[in-house]
């Protein structure tokens, strides 16, 4: 829908009248801004009570209808300007100043539209990807950002750019060296792994391309901010980390469901992504598989050791958009502990769909590292205690962890882990070669009646899930070489035609 700029433009051109002069008008805007630079004295005064906000919407609404009026490929003069005179790298300036005060949230309005409404490819232009670049930096703070909403609509626009021209991730990789990237080194886990409290919390660890024809317009009055909002260049290193992936990853955390939602998505368009260089930059310099199962590992943490087993049975498979997106209401269904469960199942859920969409490379990362971190290291000492208590919860849980889980390289590892991976026959007088799969067997016939069956429901459930190595390990790794039908069928058939032979005779 046109705004009133637009619906003026189209007057004037319906009724014959001479049309504004789109480029100057653009550049006058342009002035208008530069100028409240120069003439203000007041650096307290928010944004919203300046016309900064309406002539950055005049000026995206210029070049909104000036696309529509060009040939399909060609570029107006006043995307020209904006492209020639840097102006986006001028606004990055400004919003990282924060002068005035909210200046940040109407450059990521701006520019969020202006990606998202421009249907000529923008970000190949280096006066376009950089200054977003910059933009990104200033993106995932912390909780609580006055900001949030404006970030994770800028993030996930940009995520949906990369998804339609995936090639484009490589300007927001940042590598010393494309042509030969796999050598960076792999972050360690264990060194930038957070030290945990005893409630299981985690502590928090520490190109080139066209710019666009030259116009002849003289440039506007430089931009000047006052002595009290002017950059530090010493403080440009500390936002060196920060890119897509870690804005996204912080954003995931937020107390809003709706924006946690949104920046999942973008992290999972990120993780689709087909280029090889994509998912190593993820897996290698990114804290992607960290923040998953550290994750993972803190909700199960926080779920009560006196949850009711079989309110958590019931609770069936928890899909992560949905749990995001439902009101955190009490139902009346409700138990305590639930929204712990609920939300432990969730990112579960998450993680399974991640894993199963991602790049084989992003992947295998992420599913050694749930393997490492979550399986070994919280889920198996659950599973080995000898409270019957926790055995019963602990064994829910697992049969949840069993639903949930769908991604054939999850559940494989999964399986191993529950299993072991040995396929020779079982020998009784070593029954204990993988601790976790024989006290699991042991307790299908435990003093408890109610752990038994449990136990035994587990193996129900785990026996219906796709996997081979499920039914060779628990039953055919034992019949294999005996042949039952074959050997005795093929006896009784011989001493059959023996006694025949006899009877001729």
């Amino acid at each position: 829908m046109f705004s009133k700029l637009t619906a003026l433009l189209q007057q004037a051109v319906d009724t014959g009248e001479e049309p504004i002069q789109l480029l100057d008008s653009f550049i006058s805007h342009w002035k208008g801004i530069t100028n409240y630079y120069i003439v203000t004295t007041d650096d307290t005064l928010p944004v919203k009570q300046t016309d900064i906000p309406w002539r950055l919407r005049q000026m995206l609404d210029i070049l909104v209808y000036e696309e529509k009026q060009m040939e399909r490929g060609e570029t107006g003069p006043c995307m020209e300007y904006l492209l020639q005179h840097k102006i986006l790298e001028t606004l990055c300036t400004l919003a990282k100043a924060g002068y005035p005060p909210g200046m940040k949230q109407q450059v990521l309005l701006l520019i969020t539209k202006l990606l998202g409404q421009i249907q000529q490819p923008l970000l190949p232009h280096i006066n376009v990807h950089r200054p977003v670049q910059k933009l990104i930096r200033l993106c995932g703070e912390g909780p609580g950002s006055k900001t949030e909403k404006e970030e994770v609509q800028f993030l996930t626009t940009v995520c949906a750019k990369l998804s339609q021209n995936p090639y484009l991730i490589n300007f927001f990789i940042e590598k010393k060296n494309p042509a030969d990237y796999r050598r960076l080194p792999s972050c360690s886990l264990e060194e930038n792994r957070g030290q945990r409290d005893h409630a299981g919390r985690t502590e928090s660890p520490a190109s080139s391309s066209s710019q666009g024809v030259g116009c002849s317009q003289p440039n506007p009055s430089p931009v000047t901010c006052p002595s009290s909002t002017r950059l530090n260049p010493e403080g440009e290193g500390s936002q060196q980390d920060k890119n897509l992936h870690s804005a996204l990853l912080t954003l995931t955390a937020s107390e809003k469901t709706q924006y946690a939602l949104k920046a999942c998505e973008g992290l999972l368009l990120l993780a689709m992504l087909p280029e090889e260089v994509a998912a190593s930059y993820m897996v290698e310099s990114t804290a992607l598989c960290r923040t998953l199962t550290n994750r993972l590992s803190d909700l199960y943490r926080l779920i009560p050791d006196s949850i009711d087993p079989g309110q958590v049975e019931a609770l069936g498979r928890v899909n992560w958009r949905s749990h995001y997106a439902a009101s955190r209401a009490e139902d009346a269904d409700s138990f305590p502990g639930k929204e712990a469960v609920m939300s432990f199942f969730s990112w579960l859920d998450y993680c399974d769909q991640l894993v199963k969409e991602a790049h084989q490379v992003t992947a295998a990362a992420v599913v050694q590292e749930i393997r490492r971190y979550f399986f070994v290291k919280v889920l198996e000492p659950q599973l080995l205690q000898v409270s019957e208590v926790g055995i019963l919860s602990s064994t829910a849980l697992l049969m949840g962890v069993v639903t949930h889980i769908t991604s054939p390289r999850l559940l494989d590892e999964l399986v191993l882990f529950l299993l072991g991976e040995e396929r020779e026959a079982e020998v009784p007088v070593d029954p204990a070669c993988h601790q976790l799969r024989y006290q699991l067997i042991d307790r299908c016939n435990h003093l408890s009646d109610e752990i038994s069956m449990a136990t035994l429901r587990f193996f129900e459930q785990l026996l219906q899930k796709p996997q081979e190595h499920i039914i060779y390990n628990l039953v055919l790794r034992n019949l294999r070489g005996r042949c039952y039908i074959g050997n005795s069928t093929g006896h009784e058939d011989r001493a059959a035609e023996g006694e025949q032979l006899d009877e001729t005779e």
